[in-house]
């Protein structure tokens, strides 16, 4: 498989993701939706399906859609990220470049979508709540530990399922996201993958939204740096019946 077809597979993946799931978070928390106030319920349920959506949309290239998800393989020692997709720098930086752009522009056509309720809603936070995660209580190394925890459960059980998503896959990898939203999401809004969260920060920072506020870029590295260290150690504990395996 071509590098172009893998950065195209995880762009429109990841920007299925990000667009169903700004989305319900959009319809939640902006004045006037439909949705409006339908709690964090929704908005777990809502990304599950972003989820589910974007690894069929991404299926050609293992679905990463999240760097977390492909550091936790590349430390796994995977011999390939997808069929016919070797594990190098190359291919590293191009499902890492596919994911932040098609983040980016999933969130651009959220507020698109959304353009009315962002011009009548009276809360900066609201805005900035559909494009990027923010903790309940601010506490940076409470918010780094709980997106690690949150990271590492994602990757690690991802690396159970193995393979490229097929079948009922999909629905394993949404049903976790759900699940890790509602057991381990209050405290920080779960980014669990840095792409989701840096992508749509940077397009609320662009983006010529009224009244928007601050982008509050001085959160915005626990959200990229503890989903990476939370997969990097899936990754790693992922190796460990692989090593007592040898050692025995």
């Amino acid at each position: 498989m071509s590098l172009g077809l893998v950065f195209l597979s995880e762009l429109f993946g990841t920007a299925m993701l990000t667009l169903l799931g700004c989305g319900v978070v959009a319809n939640v928390a902006l004045k006037g939706t439909k949705g409006n106030n339908g709690g964090f319920l929704m908005v777990t349920w809502g990304w599950g399906i972003a989820v589910f959506s974007g690894v069929y949309v991404a299926a050609h290239s293992g679905a990463h859609l999240n760097p977390a998800v492909t550091l936790g393989l590349l430390v796994h020692r995977n011999a390939e990220y997808a069929p016919g997709v070797p594990v190098d720098a190359a291919s590293t930086f191009t499902y890492f470049g596919g994911e932040l752009t098609g983040a980016f522009l999933g969130a651009v056509v959220t507020w698109l979508a959304h353009k009315q309720h962002f011009d009548v809603e009276p809360e900066p936070a609201s805005k900035l709540a559909v494009f990027s995660t923010g903790p309940a209580i601010r506490s940076t190394p409470w918010n780094l530990i709980t997106e690690i925890i949150g990271t590492f459960v994602l990757v690690f059980v991802i690396l159970t399922f193995g393979g490229t998503p097929s079948g009922l896959g999909p629905l394993a990898v949404a049903l976790l996201v759900v699940g890790i939203g509602v057991s381990l999401g209050g405290p920080t809004g779960y980014a669990i993958n840095p792409a989701r969260d840096l992508g749509p920060r940077i397009a609320h920072a662009i983006l010529p939204i009224k009244g928007k506020g601050s982008s509050d870029w001085g959160y915005s590295w626990i959200p990229v740096v503890g989903p990476l260290i939370g997969g990097t150690l899936a990754g790693l504990a992922g190796l460990l019946p692989i090593v007592f395996s040898a050692a025995t």
